[in-house]
């Protein structure tokens, strides 16, 4: 069977999923990338139903599959197997295959009225029809054919299986491996001469997997594909950097695209016997603290399999840029956790949702999860009479707010000229100026801007001058990420001055892993105004390595920020811009990522004015 890994099929894509936003709606279950090193790429999407209040432990699982050159060779066991890798990883991932739900995508070559063209879909469609008939999923609807041909160019027979499936955010797992010296199990699927699968061996194999993993018997899964074990298990150890003694093994076997099959990792004081009763399986050998894979007398350092792994997309899809010199290490412990003198039991937290707004429902929730009333205002600006009335409304919610929070997204889609722009020129109004200066120089009020927020407060003077003031060359700016491109991930990011009341629930020194989200989150500014920032305690975090020091490295900062600075303050404190989304936190939110990722922000905020 065709199929077999040719290099760069199996290759990391992170540059470009990082260019989609993978946080947002605080309901990511799982980060496209986990572990420790975000390096481990996880079997498909995981998030959360959105609901408006409360929590939820339901989540929707949602996979693909497809390998264009089994199709190629042979339509029918290509679509086959693109449905049986779309159900693995679902297993893989902790879903019961039994209640998948198959979408199909078909994209094929001109028929015209070549007999041999018109096979091809046909026999598509019937290796597809013949795995849901054989495990009895069904599938709900999809998408026409589409004519892939251009002059002599056609595409290749293409059906791509999508699967979905319901499951509890809490029993979903990763593919990471978790602890040294667990065994690293494969179940295989057998195959017969014509290359069909054991369908009765599959049910056996993916319910007790299933099963297994309900119970917390299976630390991590990954499903077997184009590369082999040899690709599945090298993901599996990038994640957190464990790495493997594997038994002696036939090349062949280790590289074959073994669709179907299933490595599993489980604790070495387990009895495997027992678990797997029932199921054919073959301890393949067990993971170590050591960071190598070991094979057949050869020892593979992970950081060289790593350089491999990222080779062939790496000046296609930037990941990092890198810029010399080391920036400097903040630390400022002058404040004095001020509260304010007005005291409210509830405070009102005063939300504007311009257009391309789009962490206003994230910024809300966690505003009254703190013990906040959130008043959320749509602007409407179809035409000047309805911005007019806009303006009235926004200065009568400020007028009756403590809070001014501006949340993240992309204000009118952030052209031309930057970002941030059209919410600053809103607030650029002479009464919506006004009502927020009173509520910052005469009731103590507080505001906060994240992202999107933080660029617009930057864009008014607010920060870090703490006024609505005209802006010019020599004042501070956030621009365009150092790699010109969006990236979206989970950075570290260290407390380092304790003046800004936002920050009154941890302490300088405490790092954080916040998710990022941005394409403009570059902090630049002159000498004189960063040693005069710094001097005043105005700011508030900096991007981090493993070891809490500030870094330039793009795998740690991502947007190439002066100095790491993740986050400012206005002189006294009590405006805080910052890029990281603090918002996107939750029950079982981007559980594949270690670290603390609370910052208790927005209790911080409220609790203010208690």
């Amino acid at each position: 069977m065709d199929g077999e890994s040719k290099g760069s099929e199996c290759c990391n894509q992170k540059g470009l999923v990082e260019r989609f936003d993978s946080t947002v709606g605080a309901g990511t279950v799982l980060m496209p990338f986990g572990g420790k090193y975000s390096l481990t790429p996880t079997e498909g999407m995981v998030c959360k139903i959105p609901v408006l209040s409360g929590e939820t432990n339901t989540c929707t699982i949602m996979t693909h599959g497809y390998n264009p050159r089994l199709a190629k060779w042979s339509p029918f066991h290509g679509a086959m197997y693109a449905v049986i890798e779309s159900i693995s990883k679902v297993v893989a991932l902790g879903g019961d295959y039994k209640k998948i739900r198959l979408t199909l995508q078909e994209y094929f070559e001109k028929l015209g009225s070549n007999r041999e063209k018109w096979g091809k879909p046909f026999s598509a469609l019937l290796g597809a029809f013949y795995v849901q008939k054989k495990l009895d999923i069904p599938a709900i609807g999809g998408k026409d054919s589409m004519s892939g041909t251009f002059k002599d160019l056609n595409v290749p027979p293409t059906l791509v299986s999508f699967a979905v499936n319901t499951a509890d955010s809490r029993r979903v797992i990763s593919p990471e491996f978790k602890k040294a010296s667990s065994n690293i199990v494969l179940i295989p699927l057998k195959k017969d001469e014509r290359n069909i699968p054991d369908f009765q061996g599959l049910d056996r194999n993916y319910s007790r997997i299933y099963k297994l993993i309900q119970d917390g018997k299976i630390l991590s899964a990954g499903a077997v594909r184009v590369g082999g074990i040899g690709s599945a298990i090298s993901k599996m150890a990038f994640g957190n950097k464990i790495g493997a003694v594997l038994k002696e093994m036939e090349i062949s076997q280790l590289f074959k695209a073994d669709y179907g099959s299933m490595i599993v990792e489980i604790e070495s004081n387990e009895d495997i016997e027992h678990l797997l009763e029932g199921v054919e399986y073959k301890i393949l050998g067990k993971t170590q603290r050591k960071k190598t894979i070991d094979v057949n007398g050869v020892s593979i350092d992970l950081e060289e399999a790593l350089g491999a792994w990222r080779e062939p997309l790496k000046d296609i899809f930037i990941i990092k840029e890198d810029e010399a010199g080391t920036p400097r290490k903040i630390s400022y412990e002058g404040g004095s956790r001020i509260k304010s003198s007005i005291k409210i039991a509830k405070p009102r937290v005063f939300i504007p949702v311009f257009p391309g707004t789009n962490c206003e429902y994230d910024t809300a929730r966690a505003f009254e999860k703190a013990g906040g009333i959130e008043e959320t205002f749509v602007l409407n600006n179809l035409t000047p009479v309805d911005i007019e009335k806009s303006i009235e409304k926004m200065v009568e919610k400020i007028n009756s707010s403590q809070i001014i929070a501006l949340p993240g997204g992309f204000s009118a889609g952030d052209e031309p000229d930057g970002s941030g722009k059209f919410i600053a020129a809103v607030f650029r109004n002479p009464r919506v100026e006004e009502a927020v200066m009173d509520l910052i120089k005469n009731r103590d009020g507080l505001i906060l801007g994240i992202c999107n927020g933080f660029q617009a407060l930057i864009k008014l003077g607010l920060l870090p001058y703490g006024e609505i003031r005209d802006m010019d060359e020599g004042c501070p700016t956030l621009t365009f990420n150092k790699i010109g491109r969006h990236v979206s991930c989970m950075s570290m990011t260290r407390v380092v001055s304790n003046l800004s009341p936002w920050l009154n629930n941890v302490e300088v020194g405490d790092v954080h892993r916040i998710a990022i989200s941005h394409g403009e989150g570059r902090f630049v500014a002159s000498e004189e105004v960063m040693n005069e920032l710094i001097e005043n305690g105005q700011i508030a975090t900096q991007y981090v390595d493993f070891d809490g020091n500030p870094s330039y490295d793009g795998e740690f900062n991502p947007n190439g920020s002066l100095d790491a600075v993740e986050a400012i303050t206005s002189p006294d404190g009590r405006i805080l811009g910052k890029m990281g989304h603090s918002e996107r936190v939750g029950k079982d939110i981007c559980k594949n990522i270690l670290g603390n990722k609370e910052q208790k922000l927005f209790e911080a905020g409220i609790r203010y004015f208690a």
